[in-house]
């Protein structure tokens, strides 16, 4: 199977996901606003019926995250993960995905025991790079690392997504090791990720103009004929403690306001989109380039010591495999 041929039968976990993330928000907004004007009915007081009622929107999110779109985002990563390494996929892809993640991962905690450790472990080696750039450059070392720690972020997005499907791969072994052997990886074969990045990047980049700059631009030509933007201005100029920054200067003028907001729209319709059509696709190319790397040099314990030193989270994994 080729890149696209995963990515169409995949994608029913990420429409899925998106359709349990809109449920999980309205039920927080639902709770809230239900919350108040029961609040205002029967206690003449609506903000303490407001937090109530956001507390168990709350709850009812972090449940809905975490019993139903962990399971879809890794049977999506064990489906994709299947079609890379043996070039087929069952017809129930949603089913099959589904019954691999509860046999890898007996239950939840589990599941979220192995995928914190590799983040953090990532996220320690991301935070090293800009140490090590306050350290060679002061104030301006730390701004070039915290720069190049940012775009670690999204590298390591996507090195978590493919080290869990490294775990799914190796399915013979503990995840425990998988997840170490996920880890070893990215520095064995670091210029061959490193190519993925463009990929990474550059579809990121495009479709920010092309997704962004079409709600951006729709946005903007309705906002811009709505009159509450002197008003509002008015209140920004009055109430920002520092008027002098770029951005105080874009909220206090009615001109510009619209354009904030637009770009506002814009950008969040972008991560939208980009999550649930764009990202799984450039997954299943950097998954496909990272089992490839991987299957014929498996990591052996030698090379687990080479994180050892490197990360604490990584040596407390290995130590207790």
């Amino acid at each position: 199977m080729d890149n696209k041929q995963i990515y169409k039968k995949t994608l029913g976990f990420s429409l899925r996901r998106v359709f349990w993330d809109i449920i999980s928000v309205v039920l927080l907004l639902g709770a809230g606003t239900l919350g108040y004007f029961l609040g205002e009915k029967y206690a003449q007081n609506g903000p303490i019926g407001l937090l109530i009622g956001a507390v168990i929107g709350v709850v009812a999110l972090i449940l809905i995250t975490r019993f139903i779109s962990y399971a879809l985002k890794a049977g999506q990563i064990a489906m994709m993960t299947r079609g890379v390494a043996e070039g087929e996929l069952p017809d129930d892809v949603i089913r099959e995905g589904k019954k691999v993640v509860k046999e890898r991962f007996a239950t939840v905690a589990a599941f979220f025991a192995i995928t914190g450790v590799i983040r953090g472990i990532f996220n320690q080696i991301g935070r090293g790079i800009t140490k090590l750039g306050e350290s060679i450059g002061g104030d301006t070392g730390g701004a070039i690392g915290g720069a190049v720690s940012s775009v670690m972020q999204t590298i390591i997005n996507y090195l978590c997504d493919c080290c869990l499907g490294w775990v799914f791969y190796r399915k013979e072994v503990k995840p425990a090791r998988a997840a170490c052997e996920g880890a070893v990886l990215f520095f064995k074969h670091g210029k061959t990720f490193a190519k993925n990045m463009g990929r990474v990047f550059g579809m990121g980049f495009v479709s920010l103009l092309g997704i962004g700059g079409v709600f951006g631009v729709v946005s903007y030509l309705i906002l811009k004929g709505q009159t509450f933007y002197e008003p509002l201005a008015a209140w920004m100029t009055e109430n920002l403690t520092d008027t002098s920054s770029w951005l105080a200067q874009i909220l206090s003028n009615p001109k510009t306001l619209p354009i904030a907001f637009a770009a506002l729209i814009g950008i969040i319709m972008w991560a939208i989109i980009h999550s649930v059509f764009i990202k799984p696709f450039v997954l299943v190319g950097v998954l496909r380039n990272y089992i490839d790397s991987g299957k014929n040099d498996i990591p052996s314990e030698e090379s687990f010591r080479m994180l050892d030193s490197k990360s604490p989270k990584f040596r407390k994994l290995h130590q207790e495999m």
